[in-house]
This record gives C-alpha cells, structure tokens and sequence, in this order.
C-alpha cells in the first residue's frame, strides 16, 4: 500500500519542481535559446513560494474539514481562497526580484499587471486544489468500496454460518429416526445427507454456487424428509432448463423449502405438496416454490422468521435492488415464495 504522507510530498516537491523546469523550458524558447541566471534562481524561487503556499492552504484545508464539505459551501471557499493566494504570491515574488535586479517600479506596481498575474496564480492555485480534491474524493471513495465489501463478505458468512447447523440438526433427526426402524433407508439418508456436506463444504467458501448443484442439495434434503414423512410429503419439479446458467446463494432455495416443510406440511395431518419451479425471462431467473399450507406472518417471525429473514438479506446484500424476494398465501391452501435473481457469470 502506498504511504499517502509519502505520496503527498513526493508530489507536491516533484509537481512544482517540475513546474520552474517547464518554466525555465518556456523562457528559452521564448528568447532564441538565452536566459539569464538571475531568471532561473527567480523562477525556481517562484516554484518554492509556490509550494509553500500550496502545502499552507493543504493544512489549513485539512484543519478546517474542507474535505468533508458539500459542494455548495466549498466551491466558494477555494475560489476565495486561491485568489487570495494569488495576490500574495504576486506580492511575494517582489523581495525576491529586487537582489536579483528583475524589479521594475513601474511594471510591479501597474494594476493591471497586478490583476493579470494574481490571477494567474489563483488558476495555478485552482488547478492544484482541483487535483488534490480529485486524489482525496477518489481515495475515499475506494475505501469506501474496499469496507462495504469487506462489511458484506462478513455479513454473508454470518447468515451461512446460521444456517448450516440448523440444517444439519434437522437432517440428524431425521436420520436418527430411522436407524433402528429402517437400517437400509437409513444409510440412504446418511448418503444423502453426505452429498449435502460435501457441497456444503464446496461452495462454503463462496458467495455463490451453481443452480444445478442447488438443485441437488434440495432433491437430497426433499429426499431425506420424504423418508421421515412418507406418503404425506409429495414432491414436484418443473426446471427451466436455462436455470443451469445462473448462479445462486448456496442453501438459499433448501432453506425455502425446509421452511415449508416445517411450517407447511408438519402441521397438516394430511400432508401436502411441495413444488419447486423455474423459469427464464428477460436474462432473470424465477423461482417459485409453493407448499401446502397457510402462511402467518407473526408467527414466521417468532418461530421461524430467520431463514426468510437471511434469505432477504443474503439476496440484498449480493444483488441490490436487482433481486426480488416475497412470501405470501397463493390460495387458502398454498403458500407462494418467489425469488427474482439476475444472471450473474460465474
């Protein structure tokens, strides 16, 4: 990373010493080649006036918070400022001048000559204050930047670090129910369940993961509930064959679905339905997943609100405003959850 005091003063000493050589480079040209040595000790001396008054206006920038100002107040404030600086400097330039026998009463103190040259100082000045405004917004804005990433890469593995374990300790239960009842369809389960691991551990890594491999965490998790509930799970999939393209948050549409096996179809005594389908339109992925049942909203939010509550934010966080997500009763017998998601490239 680069040291910004070091960045500061590399510039400011080699920006205005590079401004007394194409001074220097102007003067010879502009008189066939010959400057006198008393012109150059000037011109470097305007250089050094220069860099001190610019590294003072820094300063007191600096002390007065310029930098964090809105645009209405601090355009006035450096245009004042650099044209004051401006006469100053034509006024500094004097005792410098008159040891080097440059000094002409008569074209020093001539208004219009005066004018003419502060402003030119307050450009320069202006120019320099332009540039050193440009250097700190762009600083600041990458930051900026670099800490909302860093925010939402924590933000993310939180909300996967609250779901894994809850997933896990359901799928346990499930498997534990089995092993003396059912030792054959047991190891099923624990197969199934080890392929939800092993893409767990994957994709833990990362903020996305393919469709198809999301696909499958839910076939194996649907698989393994329909073991614990039998006949009254019934299961549904209707796959857009364009949804293998896009990339999605990893347990976020088992999680969905879990939600509505808890919530759903364990409280009905008859069972019921879940249906999982996707469709591709306009370069955006639909996902509709519906289970039986009835969804209330105050309950969701006391007993199992957080996985609709880490979907929003998981989906907010990696997509903005581009991505949708709502829960509500299709009919008196279903409850819709839709996500809307862009296509990202992997």
């Amino acid at each position: 990373m680069v040291n910004k005091t070091r960045l500061y003063w590399s510039m400011q000493i080699g920006g205005w010493m590079l401004y007394a050589a194409v001074q220097i480079v102007a003067a010879l040209a502009s008189v066939n080649g010959a400057i006198s040595n008393q012109r150059i000790i000037f011109l470097f001396y305007e250089a050094f006036f220069c860099f001190l008054l610019t590294h003072g206006f820094r300063s007191y920038m600096n002390d007065n918070r310029w930098l964090a100002m809105i645009m209405p107040r601090l355009i006035p404030r450096v245009i004042a400022t650099v044209l004051l600086l401006g006469v100053i400097m034509y006024f500094l330039r004097i005792p410098v001048s008159i040891p080097l026998g440059l000094y002409n009463w008569n074209v020093a103190l001539d208004p219009s000559n005066i004018l003419g040259q502060s402003l030119y100082y307050a450009i320069l000045f202006f120019l320099w204050s332009v540039f050193y405004f440009m250097y700190n917004y762009f600083e600041r804005y990458n930051k900026s930047l670099k800490l909302e990433a860093s925010v939402k890469e924590i933000e993310l593995s939180n909300l996967k670090s609250q779901l894994n374990p809850h997933f896990i300790f359901n799928a346990l239960n499930s498997i534990r129910a089995l092993v003396d009842e059912n030792p054959e369809k047991s190891k099923q389960a624990i197969n199934q369940l080890s392929n939800i691991l092993r893409n767990s551990l994957t994709t833990e890594k990362k903020g996305l993961t393919k469709f198809g491999d999301e696909l499958k965490v839910v076939r194996d998790y649907l698989g393994l509930e329909s073991i614990r509930f039998e006949e009254r799970l019934k299961t549904e999939f209707d796959i857009d064959p364009a949804s293998k393209n896009f990339l999605v948050p990893p347990l976020m549409i088992q999680t969905l679905v879990e939600n509505g096996v808890k919530h759903g179809i364990s409280k009905l005594t008859e069972g019921g339905l879940i249906q999982v389908k996707t469709k591709v339109e306009n370069n955006k992925l639909n996902i509709r997943i519906r289970n039986s049942g009835h969804y209330h909203i105050n309950g969701h939010k006391r007993r199992g609100g957080l996985g609709l509550v880490n979907t929003s934010q998981r989906l907010k966080l990696l997509y903005g405003n581009e991505a949708h997500f709502a829960i509500s009763n299709e009919n008196d017998s279903f409850v819709l959850t839709e996500i809307i998601i862009p296509h990202l490239h992997s």
